[in-house]
């Protein structure tokens, strides 16, 4: 009898394509994953992965074996969705992953409901980019995760994900509060040409904004957290744009004025087709809900 356990780790190399990538898809260290791999070599007799370079590459059985776990674990999923939704309870271990505002403003009084509402739901949570949270999602390796994109630019999930909207999130600029704009109540791009920017790292939502929106933006500062950049604001080195979702009240001299046509972004939940009948996903989606800020 194959281990569930150890097929997960199979699928999660064959999808990654890499020990490095399935030990950070696991959570694991690269030798619990290579220790597993080993292990299902023995159970099955036969050679899985062998070396490509520096990495690896499934053979022709580990790839066989491979395509035939991740039907195995779709189906696994399915029957204990069918039994749990059959039963009506809410219990289990569930695993959910948010982008960092996210976890900070909607995990926490979320997970703190669920943990008071179904005592025998055991929910997991990690701070996860929507750019690997999607595919571990996909995958099996997370049941849910709340992800975020621009309205204006949606996000194509994959197939066999659903989803459902959370909140509309807004964005204002954060201004030193001697600086020239402080004192106006709405301001416009076109205000804002000039200005010395401090932002997200290259490859995030708002940092692709910036670039989009003003071409010649001079971007002097990135940081991956926005109190780091709020920090760097109050310092006076810089304005930036600032969500309102997980913007903690701060003791910080900066100014928040509204923008004018400001970028919006959608945030929501995501799951799996395969998962959705199971009353654990649906009671975090609803507590999910209720976190949301008014």
């Amino acid at each position: 009898m194959l281990n569930l356990e150890r097929l997960r780790v199979l699928h999660a190399v064959a999808t990654t394509g890499s020990v490095v990538g399935a030990a950070r898809l696991l959570h694991v260290t690269t030798s619990a994953v290579s220790q597993q791999m080993a292990r299902l070599e023995q159970e099955t007799g036969a050679h899985l992965v062998e070396r490509q370079g520096r990495g690896i590459r499934l053979t022709e059985a580990g790839t066989l074996l491979a395509d035939q776990a991740a039907e195995l674990l779709a189906q696994v999923e399915r029957v204990m969705t069918t039994m749990a939704q059959h039963r009506g309870e809410v219990t289990g271990n569930l695993t959910i992953a948010a982008f960092p505002t996210a976890a900070r403003g909607l995990l926490p009084p979320a997970l703190r409901a669920l943990r008071s509402r179904y005592p025998d739901l055991t929910v997991s949570a990690r701070e996860q980019e929507p750019s690997d949270a999607i595919p571990a999602v996909r995958r099996g390796l997370l049941d849910l995760a709340v992800v975020e994109d621009w309205i204006d630019d949606p996000l194509a999930l994959p197939q066999g994900l659903e989803h459902r909207t959370l909140l509309d999130d807004t964005y204002d600029i954060a201004l030193p509060p001697d600086h020239r704009l402080a004192g106006r109540a709405t301001l416009s791009l076109a205000d804002l040409g000039d200005e010395d920017w401090i932002t997200s790292s290259d490859g995030q939502l708002c940092h692709g904004w910036l670039v989009r929106s003003l071409e010649q933006a001079r971007i002097t500062h990135t940081a991956a957290e926005h109190p780091t950049q709020i920090a760097l604001v109050a310092a006076g080195l810089g304005i930036a744009i600032i969500p309102h979702l997980g913007r903690e009240p701060t003791a910080a001299p900066v100014r928040f004025v509204p923008l004018a046509d400001a970028p919006r972004r959608r945030v929501f939940a995501i799951w799996r087709s395969t998962s959705a009948a199971r009353p654990s996903v649906g009671v975090v989606i609803d507590a999910l809900i209720e976190a949301c800020p008014a």
